[in-house]
């Protein structure tokens, strides 16, 4: 999945990091002729390349970032109350991500990552989703659920 640079850093080695609009980090080393980025090296071209798009595995995978904290929790639902927007087709907030949350029964999970994720998630489980990344719930049977909202810690809001 395509995720735009939104800065950078360096690890403990001095290696560049970019700073992904998903909250992932993901290395940009410039060493032939395995990774060819020279524009790593200075300051100006890496700042040129703020807002390109760089490929994410970790989204794909649905895996959710380190450094995060909870903002809010939606929630808990059955299936009763469950909002029509949760029933639909939706998406996360950018830079925000989201974690579904079994706590009764069983709901049918999909989301449109590549290969897509369709899951039947039971009591107990849980489901990381990607920020603008689409996906829905569909109930079936009695359950409950609730869903975490998380952002970077160091972030003061979605």
């Amino acid at each position: 999945m395509l995720r735009n640079i939104v800065g950078f850093g360096q690890d403990d080695d001095g290696d560049w990091v970019a700073e992904l609009g998903c909250l992932h980090r993901q290395h940009v080393r410039h060493r032939p002729p395995f990774w060819d980025r020279p524009w790593v090296l200075t300051e100006p071209e890496r700042a040129d390349h703020i807002g390109t798009a760089l490929d994410c595995p970790l989204c794909d995978r649905a895996e959710l970032p380190e450094g995060l904290r909870v903002v809010r929790t939606a929630g808990p639902f059955d299936a009763d109350n469950l909002p029509a927007g949760l029933r639909k087709t939706h998406q996360v907030a950018e830079r925000t991500w989201g974690c579904l949350r079994v706590i009764e029964g069983t709901v049918h999970f999909s989301m449109e990552t590549d290969p897509p994720i369709s899951l039947l998630l039971v009591a107990g489980q849980d489901q990381a989703i990607p920020p603008g990344v689409p996906h829905h719930l569909h109930v079936e049977a009695p359950m409950l659920v609730a869903v975490d909202f998380y952002v970077r810690s160091d972030h003061e809001s979605e």
